[in-house]
């Protein structure tokens, strides 16, 4: 197991599972590999997930609840769940809005973005 920055646990599995799996046909790659991304749609997505989880992490911070955030940004608690999952139907530039309004500063978004972890690897 790997303990990784933010307490997020990885597991690796063990060698001689890996190859016993390679031997029966099993291959193994990143998401980025199986989803075929280009390293710009990799790096999109980094920066999404590495907003939509600053996001959370400063809203539980600040010990607010889905619906109270929403109700600051004039949007539903379903939204905001949706923001925080890093979904699709989610725009950047409503993330950052959500992240103003939580109070992040430029700085705090560029330290968000630089600080990513590889989540398309």
């Amino acid at each position: 197991m790997v303990v990784e920055r933010n307490c997020r646990v990885r597991t690796t599995m063990k060698k001689s599972k890996r190859a016993r799996l390679e031997t029966h046909g099993w291959r193994f790659g990143s998401a980025t590999d199986f989803l075929a991304l280009t390293s710009e749609e990799a790096a999109f997505i980094e920066t999404k997930l590495a907003l939509s989880r600053s996001l959370r992490d400063r809203r539980t911070a600040q010990r607010l609840s889905q619906s109270a955030l929403a109700k600051r940004l004039h949007s539903s608690q379903s939204r905001v769940a949706k923001m925080e999952a890093a979904d699709p139907t989610v725009s950047i530039d409503l993330l950052l809005r959500a992240l103003f309004a939580l109070g992040a500063q430029p700085r705090d978004v560029a330290s968000a973005i630089r600080n990513r972890h590889s989540a398309a690897a």
